[in-house]
């Protein structure tokens, strides 16, 4: 899913996201969207599909990982999350009850539970807590979205989110529960906050080897196009990142041959396209020397390139892969492809 944390993502206009790119379904934020534009807004215009003219569905992240990334202007309770707003400093309290609320106006097809994304590195005690504290709003969270009704003409799910740190017997224990509640598909958080990635795999492993193999499983903010590789092979269905749009801004570039800094004076003279092996993800008329010039020259122009052929790319990666599980040789090929874009250039 490309992440449109505010109701765009960035550098890429929707028409180019659903054509071009071919993307089926895209993110926004629940904190970012409450803050700007404000659910007086959303709700005016029949909610955010309305607003931004996607027609598409939308996942919409609970605010759970602004608990963990804004952690100097908030306080953890019980009860919920007191923040500052990161704009203007004013006060607000998200609740799971609320939260779910939020995303009722925002009308995201789904909707994900507030949870509390646990930092990395946690000692156990501390990861417990917050886990166990996950686990409780998650069930107040889906009463309240069983208490009430979409706002708009379309219904919408709830996934909940297992956390529980680097910790094995805290992954199973909230794994186990978040099955139990039933919902019809289920999220892993609290994932590549640094911990190491053979880790990261481990505990996916784990945790999939729980939740049920028949609806689907969303692993949260995650990752390089080997991480999403790897996890669609421990059971992975949905991902969502934003290194596709945060790189191509920077001039990285994701290609089936590995990844390139177009900023390199040895593509100052290369005229050719950026993919040369099968079909470009951008205008082939888009030279590596052209791009090259534009993302130097910091012109505009160059940041929308890059980003739309990086989520071309990462969404090209996932169709392959379902057809080479369809075909079955995915094994093989992920073996393959996870050398090409371990490269360099």
């Amino acid at each position: 899913m490309p992440v449109g944390t505010q109701g765009t993502v960035k550098s890429i206009h929707q028409r180019d996201l659903a054509h071009d790119a071919k993307a089926q379904i895209i993110l926004g934020n629940t904190y970012h969207l409450f803050l700007r534009p404000g659910l007086d807004t959303l709700k005016a215009a029949g909610g955010l599909h309305r607003f931004i003219g996607w027609k598409r569905p939308i996942l919409t992240d609970s605010g759970g990982f602004q608990v963990f990334s804004l952690s100097d202007i908030r306080k953890i309770k019980e009860d919920g999350v007191e923040f500052r707003s990161h704009i203007d400093g004013m006060k607000h309290f998200f609740t799971p009850e609320r939260v779910t609320d939020i995303q009722r106006v925002i009308g995201a097809d789904i909707i994900m539970a507030f949870d509390e994304c646990t930092p990395y590195p946690a000692d156990f005690q501390y990861a417990k807590t917050s886990m166990e504290r996950t686990l409780r709003w998650m069930q107040r969270g889906l009463k309240r979205f069983g208490d009430t009704a979409p706002e708009y003409d379309y219904a919408q799910a709830f996934f909940p989110v297992v956390q529980g740190s680097i910790y094995p017997d805290l992954r199973r224990q909230s794994a186990e529960q978040t099955a139990e509640a039933g919902c019809v598909g289920n999220a892993i958080g609290g994932l590549a906050v640094g911990e190491p990635v053979e880790q990261m795999y481990e505990l996916i492993h784990l945790v999939n080897g729980i939740l049920p193999a028949d609806k689907p499983r969303y692993l949260m903010g995650v990752g390089t196009p080997v991480n999403i590789l790897e996890s669609i092979a421990l059971g992975v269905d949905m991902f969502d990142c934003v290194m596709p749009t945060r790189n191509g801004r920077n001039g990285s570039l994701f290609t089936r041959e590995g990844r390139i800094n177009i900023k390199n004076e040895k593509w100052k003279h290369d005229f050719s396209p950026i993919e040369e092996n099968g079909a470009s993800f951008v205008d082939e008329m888009f030279s590596k020397a052209y791009l090259r010039h534009l993302v130097t020259a910091k012109e505009i122009l160059g940041a929308q390139i890059s980003s739309l052929h990086n989520v071309a790319f990462y969404l090209w990666l996932v169709r392959e892969a379902r057809q080479k599980i369809q075909e079955g040789i995915f094994a093989a090929w992920k073996n393959e492809m996870v050398q090409k874009l371990s490269n360099k250039q």
